[in-house]
């Protein structure tokens, strides 16, 4: 199964900028700084708008590795992208990832003590809901070799 570049955008999507009408009451929105501490080196599970779930660690290296499942149907995938894949750039969060043309930024919109919901700059539909979960939920597979990363990433 390829994973195509929107679902990507789906996945980073969790991360940040969302239009106003997204954000849900009482969300605090929060700067790169501030995004990268509350999130750094804790486990959550996620759910995105296209029904893409998953579950994973962002480190604070700017590494991801985790589990997802595109559309919430079919394989769940264990996934590890590289340190410096996520950083703050200018105030923002950004991501960098092989084979995108572009390094979408987002932001973290803080909306419980536990959870966030984060969406692509400028395209504020794109969102993810994460919520903090067990830090043994399930991150024992070992990671995809790099050139199985990159097949798996593959635009179409």
């Amino acid at each position: 199964m390829v994973v195509k570049r929107r679902h990507w955008a789906a996945l980073l999507g969790g991360l940040t900028c969302v239009a106003m009408w997204t954000v849900p009451a009482g969300a605090e929105e929060l700067r790169a700084d501030e995004a990268r501490r509350f999130i750094a080196g804790k486990h959550f599970a996620y759910q995105c708008f296209d029904g893409t779930t998953g579950n994973g660690r962002i480190n604070a290296d700017g590494s991801v590795a985790g589990y997802i499942q595109i559309g919430g149907s079919g394989p769940r995938r264990y996934v590890v992208l590289p340190a410096g894949t996520l950083r703050a750039q200018g105030g923002r969060y950004c991501a960098s990832l092989r084979g995108i043309p572009f390094e979408p930024c987002f932001n973290v919109d803080r909306t419980s003590s536990v959870s966030f919901r984060g969406s692509i700059s400028g395209l504020g539909f794109a969102y993810c809901n994460f919520t903090r979960g067990s830090a043994r939920a399930g991150l024992h597979r070992p990671a995809l070799k790099l050139h199985e990363l990159r097949a798996s990433i593959a635009p179409d």
